[in-house]
């Protein structure tokens, strides 16, 4: 059965700022994948990974993630968007895309980021995301704080193992 993965996290708002960093390209460049994505419910989404790029201070990606040295892109459509409090669009143009799913709630000063991936169809890519939202949001985190992030792949790495420890086998 496809599997879900959760992840929370308070983030210095204003939650328009947070919203902008999930849907203007140059912003979410800085932590996730630039490129264009139609702010509307049937929009296009069209993400540019180069996650050596997104930090200094970094390993090489581990050899199972080498095809993932460089750049890369994943097209998706939006399902759901509701500016500044819920983006969700299919991860994926395949004929079984996952799906993910971000919430925006203010809470004072902070923003809780709330990010559900799911449809995912095994464990091995139920831990590749985990670590990789975890790692993604960690750099997302420290930009918007202004303090330089840990390397992506070193981080990205020492994740996948906890989540490895941490998930039952299937």
């Amino acid at each position: 059965a496809p599997a879900t993965v959760r992840l929370e996290r308070r983030l210095p708002g204003p939650i328009e700022r947070v919203w902008a960093f999930l849907t203007e390209a140059d912003k979410r460049g800085q932590w996730l994948a630039s490129g264009d994505m139609e702010q509307r419910v049937g929009g296009q989404v069209d993400l540019c990974f180069d996650n050596s790029k997104l930090t200094g201070n970094d390993e090489p990606p581990p050899p199972k993630y080498a095809r993932h040295a460089g750049e890369s892109h994943l097209a998706g459509r939006i399902t759901d968007c509701d500016p500044p409090n819920l983006l969700a669009f299919d991860w994926g143009s395949g004929e079984h895309p996952s799906h993910v799913r971000f919430e925006l709630t203010s809470q004072g000063d902070e923003v809780l980021l709330r990010i559900v991936h799911s449809r995912l169809p095994d464990r091995e890519q139920m831990l590749s995301v985990a670590g990789g939202w975890h790692t993604h949001v960690g750099i997302l985190d420290a930009r918007l704080r202004g303090v330089e992030p840990e390397g992506f792949w070193k981080t990205h790495t020492r994740l996948e193992a906890e989540y490895d420890k941490r998930l039952p086998a299937w």
